[in-house]
């Protein structure tokens, strides 16, 4: 396997997965479905447990500014190649357990939940699931200045503007890790 087979494979996020964030300081960026991740693991590694699994290694809450309570969730995933489970791949999540709103405090019940299910997203990053949604326009949730677009990322954003699947897109026109900028040129050009 190349050290970017996976990483490709998981990189395009499937239209139906994606949800434009509205509102917030992540406002205009995209959110995946935590499923989707589940998911692509299950389908490249197996059953959870037995192909790929997580360990939960620290649950904390720590206290934020102004009455707001943050809960955090570390893990280590693992995933099993070939018959042998990999070295823990870290990810760190949070979630607010006591958020400050308009009415008031409010205390969510499912803070935990909420954090580990971004502790596996942010461990399946490492495996580059997601990719192009992260690195699209070259903005992260740390970033507000966008980079300027490679062909690739700019065929991705018209795929998604017309509402075409981009993995389907891909596999029907061969798009791979050796696919040069002509080639993604010459497809938005087709695109119109």
């Amino acid at each position: 396997m190349s050290n970017l087979a996976l990483y490709n494979k998981f990189a395009l996020v499937p239209k139906e997965a994606q949800k434009d964030i509205k509102a917030g300081r992540l406002k205009g960026m995209t959110d995946i479905n935590p499923m989707w991740r589940i998911k692509m693991l299950t389908e490249e590694f197996g059953i959870c447990g037995i192909g790929w699994k997580y360990t939960i290694t620290d649950k904390r809450i720590e206290e934020g500014a102004n009455g707001v309570v943050c809960a955090f969730v570390d893990i280590d995933l693992f995933v099993k190649v070939d018959g042998q489970w990999s070295d823990a791949i870290q990810g760190t999540g949070g979630s607010t357990f006591v958020a400050k709103e308009n009415a008031g405090l409010y205390t969510s019940d499912e803070c935990f939940k909420m954090a580990l299910t971004d502790a596996i997203s942010v461990a399946c990053k490492a495996l580059g699931m997601g990719a192009d949604v992260y690195w699209q326009d070259g903005r992260t949730k740390y970033t507000a200045v966008p980079a300027e677009l490679t062909p690739r990322q700019k065929l991705i954003a018209k795929l998604k503007e017309k509402g075409i699947d981009a993995t389907e897109f891909a596999q029907k026109h061969h798009l791979d890790k050796n696919t040069t900028d002509d080639v993604y040129i010459d497809l938005l050009a087709d695109l119109g």
